[in-house]
């Protein structure tokens, strides 16, 4: 069944809500979360999971900016078709909630909402359930106290087969006049020797090679992102897997496979290795930037009865993003898909969290959502781009000029936070959202319509107490940034609906000295801590004359100029950071918090900083432990009476915070609960 006949059979929108660009929806589950449970003055919530259709006008001004739209099968009414899975948590009555919608961008294919926000189990350790149908699952309800609707909807095609329940969209191919052949670039890093390993990267759906046998592909291996790319000659490889491996005689089956590269000699553990090849007739990928966009219009500015929402329930919408989705916020911020095909805004609200200075390829020809940016990993992809700052700014080395927000148009213009840790200083070139491109002084800020938030002290995800190492040397970084994040999104919503401002901005500056280059950190000498020596840095890329203009890339690999100035936070004499907000945790320390941790020999070269990791480093619990360990950090004796005086000083700091506006009065006991936790693992 087609989507123009699966429309007609699911009539359930009003005429307005399909103005709104989605024109039907299939529910396949609905039911009540926990059996009606109340909460506050929201009351019971239901559940809805089905698919959403979408219709966009190619040659509507809003959807012009979608790459390759205009070689995009169209249906008999002149439109391009696509749909995308969703799940909707809501009020059963939603005109008692707070009218507010928070659409939560999947980091490929998983939601994360609950987990974060609610405190929720984690499902696979560490993403909210598929299906969320458990206590454990909604965690202690905080989104559904504060009344929020909450959505999530599939906006990323090439999600891995192996999250088939994950958020996703589907959009049609390109049916052009002739075909469309373009360059694909993939690296990868392996831990271990293989023969063959996927052109996608992390087991995303990849581009399949139009022409195996092309002499023109090109494989290539390096040590280091800087190095000389060293060819593979060509007939040591191809692409191709290999099955009915015998261990014994370590020999297999050669299959050819489109979607693989395969190596004779074998990969080898921490070499670079990259694969040019040519693809054709891409995927139209910017729809999925689009179905967010839409799917939050039609809840705004229309009705619809499957879904149990009257016109005007819905007021307001915010965008959540953590990671991955943070960027892909950046990027429908910036690209233009604010605004929808009737020329109104869809997100009132934005929260980048954890998304650096960073966007990505998510509305590009042959583009390859899943690409970041580490420092050893996925190089060289269009992720660290300029411009950073949200304000104008000229590249004194290129002498391109721009901004994130300053070419936006007030009547589309968000409310915007660009909130992050203190890995992404490391590992996602923080620091080029508030300076100057030459990285000599602070940047001027948007102060009417953004935010920036540094979480002092802190890395990529918070790791779960008592922490393990996993990638790094050191023990990963629990500090717990979630009890900000609850309290922003309030005042966020407070900014939207009320125009109460958020809490100013914190973050490190250069003015202060509390933001410097890296070889200027006063780090201490920590016995058996290793300190690194490089960051990860962003380079200015060429990806030829038709990127900027048409999202196409014809340089592969891109052609690589100077790097950005790159600048990460200053310390105190525990190695603690002296700027941003820090947790009554960080605050009234127990540890040394950073965001970074090298690699430990298994995971790649032990002077590199490792992706999305830092360090804790307990303090010693006496002087004398201390000093046997030649340890300068003052231990817990020294620093604090008893457990009391401890969770006493916890108190105090984050009794400060509510009153700021960056706590909230009703996490309190949670925090001084968690904090007691550590306390009593550290000290016994």
């Amino acid at each position: 069944m087609n989507l123009t006949a699966k429309t007609l059979l699911f009539t359930v929108l009003t005429t307005s809500l399909a103005s709104a660009e989605m024109v039907g929806v299939d529910v396949d589950i609905h039911e009540d979360v926990l059996g009606g449970k109340s909460w506050g003055l929201s009351g019971p919530y239901e559940k809805m999971i089905g698919t959403m259709y979408f219709e966009v006008d190619p040659n509507n001004s809003a959807n012009e900016i979608i790459v390759d739209i205009e070689h995009a099968p169209i249906n008999n009414e002149g439109n391009v078709e696509f749909s995308a899975n969703f799940v909707l948590i809501k009020p059963k009555q939603v005109e008692r909630g707070n009218g507010t919608v928070v659409l939560g961008v999947a980091n490929r294919g998983t939601r994360r909402m609950l987990t974060f926000f609610n405190h929720a189990h984690q499902d696979q350790g560490k993403w909210d359930a598929d299906n969320p149908t458990a206590e454990e699952h909604f965690g202690d309800g905080f989104l559904m106290e504060q009344g929020f609707t909450l959505l999530w909807v599939g906006w990323q095609f090439d999600v891995p087969l192996s999250r088939p329940n994950g958020s996703r969209v589907f959009v049609p191919r390109v049916e052009p006049d002739e075909l469309i052949e373009g360059l694909v670039r993939s690296d990868f890093v392996v831990r271990e020797r293989v023969f063959d390993r996927t052109l996608a990267d992390r087991n995303h759906v990849p581009y399949p090679v139009s022409d195996p046998d092309a002499p023109e592909s090109v494989l290539t291996v390096r040590d280091d992102v800087e190095d000389e790319r060293q060819v593979i000659p060509r007939e040591q490889w191809a692409f191709a897997r290999l099955e009915n491996i015998d261990d014994q005689e370590g020999i297999g089956e050669v299959v050819p496979d489109r979607n693989r590269v395969y190596l004779e000699s074998g990969f080898e553990p921490h070499r670079i290795y990259e694969v040019i090849y040519k693809a054709e007739n891409p995927e139209v990928i910017g729809l999925g930037l689009a179905a967010l966009r839409d799917a939050v219009s039609a809840l705004k500015y229309g009705s619809s009865s499957d879904l149990n929402i009257p016109m005007g329930s819905i007021n307001h919408a915010i965008g959540y993003g953590m990671s991955q989705p943070g960027r892909t916020l950046r990027t429908l911020v910036y690209m233009g898909f604010n605004e929808d095909e009737q020329q109104r805004k869809a997100f009132d609200g934005i929260i980048a969290q954890i998304g650096g200075a960073a966007r990505g390829s998510f509305n590009l020809r042959f583009g390859q959502a899943s690409r970041d940016a580490h420092p050893f990993l996925n190089f060289f992809y269009p992720t660290d781009i300029f411009p950073f700052t949200d304000v104008e700014q000229t590249d004194p080395v290129t002498g391109d000029t721009g901004g994130m927000l300053s070419h936006v148009p007030e009547e589309f213009m968000p409310k915007v936070y660009n909130v992050n840790s203190s890995y992404e200083y490391w590992g996602r070139v923080s620091s080029l959202l508030t300076t100057t491109v030459d990285g000599q002084q602070d940047a001027p800020m948007m102060d009417d319509h953004a935010r920036v938030y540094h979480f002092a002290g802190s890395e990529h995800l918070p790791a779960a107490f008592p922490p393990t190492r996993t990638n790094g040397q050191n023990l990963n970084n629990p500090n717990d940034f979630s009890w900000f994040m609850r309290a922003l999104l309030v005042r966020m919503n407070e900014w939207i609906v009320d125009e109460r401002p958020a809490p100013p901005s914190q973050y490190p500056l250069i003015s202060d000295e509390t933001l410097v280059f890296p070889e200027e950190v006063n780090f201490p000498d920590i016995p058996n801590i290793n300190f690194p020596t490089k960051t990860h840095k962003a380079y200015r890329v060429d990806y030829g004359p038709r990127f900027e203009s048409e999202g196409i890339i014809t340089k592969e690999p891109p052609e690589v100029g100077p790097a950005f100035p790159i600048l990460v936070p200053q310390v105190n004499e525990d190695g603690n950071e002296l700027s941003g907000l820090k947790t009554p945790g960080v605050a009234v320390p127990l540890a040394t918090y950073t965001g970074w941790n090298l690699y430990n020999e298994e995971y790649g070269p032990t002077d590199t900083a490792s992706h999305m990791s830092g360090s804790y480093i307990p303090f010693s619990a006496t002087r004398a432990e201390r000093e046997a360990q030649g340890d300068p950090r003052l231990s817990l004796e020294e620093r604090y009476e008893n457990r009391d005086h401890y969770l006493g000083l916890i108190a105090a700091e984050a009794i400060r915070l509510i009153e700021e506006g960056y706590l909230l009065d009703d996490d309190l006991r949670g925090i001084l609960e968690q904090a007691g936790v550590i306390w009593d693992s550290i000290s016994n």
